[in-house]
């Protein structure tokens, strides 16, 4: 084990032997080598920064995803992250200066998600992202994915980039509102999809659900959806979870995700059975596993347009 560090990220590369990975999360890029007799596995950027509203569960999903890739030995992980609560960042009040941490939060991506260091990845992974993040070139990235790169999104990944209407465009939807945390009952859409196949006809989770505007069924291949409004129960069209391919890229997105007990099966104060945070770590884990080119899945949307 051994450590690499600058003025704001930290690097550490773990030789993985079946042992339980570190639990730690560091300020910085998690590097995760693969088991030795896996197959070269792909590579994977996480990007948990934000410039809105920031999620407990974010080291709870970034543990996660360094933990799918570990066991799966599909995919390594390196992390695109500035944890705002750091020393390093705080203020002379004593919490965090914002201008230190939007520049922090400037280098990190400008490393990690130049046109250059995208080429490096085969996908990106936006977990819990919010705001319009300062990434060195945003039709870069775009272009990026549809050219042949993945992506996937968890939950606030819809709560991304609302002025830049090429994101919205490729994830599919845009976050308009959600309400109080509630038990829903997402209707599988698609049994045979790998993502799916392992729920039930309805299967129950409780999170905070959002709603969307500007989703178009005709443009996505649906997997899991409600067909109510998560609160009042009014009959209507409210998405949870689907797939589209973008140009020669593949997009994945997941609403789920907002609570720590969705993403792991041993978090504290639990709503959730962890058999949902087993099922929902599937689900996401089978969805990176075509964003990056290791699975071929009928992405067809179900709906033509009329």
């Amino acid at each position: 084990m051994f450590w690499q560090s600058n003025k704001f990220m930290k690097t550490i590369d773990l030789a993985l032997s079946g042992g339980l990975l570190c639990t730690g999360i560091i300020t910085g890029i998690l590097a995760i080598a693969s088991p030795a007799h896996a197959a070269t596995p792909k590579k994977v950027l996480v990007v948990t920064t934000t410039t809105g509203f920031r999620h407990s569960s974010i080291p709870t999903a970034e543990k996660i995803l360094a933990l799918l890739g570990q066991e799966s030995g599909a995919f390594t992980v390196e992390y695109a992250r500035v944890e705002p609560n750091d020393p390093q960042f705080k203020g002379s009040d004593g919490k965090p200066d914002k201008d230190k941490v939007e520049e922090a939060i400037k280098t990190v991506l400008a490393e990690k998600m130049s046109p250059a260091a995208l080429k490096t990845y085969d996908a990106v992974i936006f977990a819990n992202t919010t705001g319009d993040l300062p990434l060195p070139d945003k039709e870069a990235f775009i272009e990026w994915v549809k050219s042949g790169g993945g992506f996937v999104g968890m939950h606030a990944a819809g709560d991304t980039f609302h002025h830049f209407a090429p994101y919205l465009d490729m994830v599919g939807a845009e976050f308009k509102k959600h309400e109080a945390q509630v038990e829903v009952d997402p209707i599988n859409q698609d049994s045979q999809c790998p993502a799916c196949r392992h729920l039930p006809e309805n299967w129950k989770v409780f999170d905070e659900i959002y709603q969307f505007q500007n989703f178009d069924r005709t443009k996505v291949h649906g997997l899991l959806t409600l067909d109510k409004h998560p609160n009042n129960k009014t009959p209507g069209d409210y998405p949870i979870s689907w797939c589209k391919q973008y140009g020669k890229g593949r997009v994945f997105y997941t609403s789920l995700g907002h609570r720590e007990d969705v993403w792991d099966p041993n978090a504290p104060d639990r709503k959730n059975p962890k058999e949902v945070a087993e099922a929902y770590q599937k689900h996401i884990l089978e969805g990176i596993k075509w964003a990056v080119g290791l699975e071929k899945w009928n992405v067809k949307p179900q709906k033509s347009q009329e």
